[in-house]
């Protein structure tokens, strides 16, 4: 298993994804937070296709950390069933993976 992971989530706002963004990374849960604005999102939700705006925040951290950023992401978030994926690192820059995995360490 990877030791390192992108967390990709979704928000309706920017402030929201600022917001959200900062949280995780103040309490370790990720060490840096990226986020990319006026993403368009087309989907289906209770029936119905909506075509929104959105804001992609796309996180770094250490795998360990997932399952706890996970449950604050849903905590924070204003979405009913926000969108959170995670994906491992197959290969990076060692001394920025290295970043990661400090910067995610308890204080």
């Amino acid at each position: 298993m990877s030791e390192t992971s992108i967390v990709f989530v979704t928000a309706g706002g920017e402030e929201e994804a600022a917001r959200i963004g900062r949280t995780l990374v103040e309490e370790r849960l990720a060490a840096c937070a990226q986020i990319v604005p006026s993403i368009r999102s087309i989907y289906r939700w209770k029936g119905k296709i909506c075509d929104e705006r959105e804001f992609l925040i796309i996180f770094k951290t250490a795998t360990s950390k997932y399952e706890s950023l996970q449950q604050r992401v849903k905590e924070l978030h204003s979405y009913e069933v926000p969108e959170i994926v995670s994906f491992p690192v197959a290969r990076g820059l060692p001394r920025y993976l290295n970043w990661v995995l400090e910067e995610t360490e308890s204080a």
